[in-house]
């Protein structure tokens, strides 16, 4: 399985924060990670978006074709996230736009098997890959990037 652990793009302040839209700089920053995506998925990936409209925002910059999950939303739990993803069976590739503290703890959790919070940048992906070969699982790192990643002017 592959999962890719994309953080929303830099959002607005404000109370309501679900209501949360992107800024013009998360508006690039969301433009650029997805046209860097959309280069390297697989066809039939699955996109899950949180219902924080930064998260949906962050998602149609991908496809317009995306599944909004409650179970994803920013006071998920690392088990929640990873039940809502199918995590580590699913044999689709699973795209899932979402939030810190989630994301920073389910990429400690799976690739150090401690429940660390790792930094994740807004806008970043962690690219997942669960697999595995002569009967032993495996977990990898296939890419963090971030978005000032792919940008020379950053």
């Amino acid at each position: 399985m592959d999962l890719i652990l994309w953080r929303h793009a830099e959002a607005e302040d404000g109370s309501d924060d679900l209501a949360r839209a992107l800024t013009r700089r998360g508006q690039q920053q969301a433009s650029q990670m997805a046209a860097w995506l959309r280069l390297r998925l697989p066809r039939d990936y699955v996109l899950l978006a949180s219902e924080a409209r930064r998260s949906q925002q962050t998602a149609a910059f991908l496809s317009k074709s995306y599944e909004i999950a409650p179970q994803i939303n920013p006071d998920a739990s690392v088990e929640e996230v990873m039940q809502a993803v199918g995590w580590p069976d699913n044999d689709k590739t699973v795209v899932l736009v979402g939030h810190q503290p989630y994301i920073g703890r389910l990429s400690a959790l799976v690739l150090a098997e401690q429940p660390l919070l790792w930094s994740v940048k807004k806008g970043a992906v962690w690219w997942l890959n669960h697999r595995v070969r002569h009967d032993i699982e495996q977990v990898r790192l296939k890419v963090m990037m971030t978005p000032g990643m792919l940008t020379s002017n950053d």
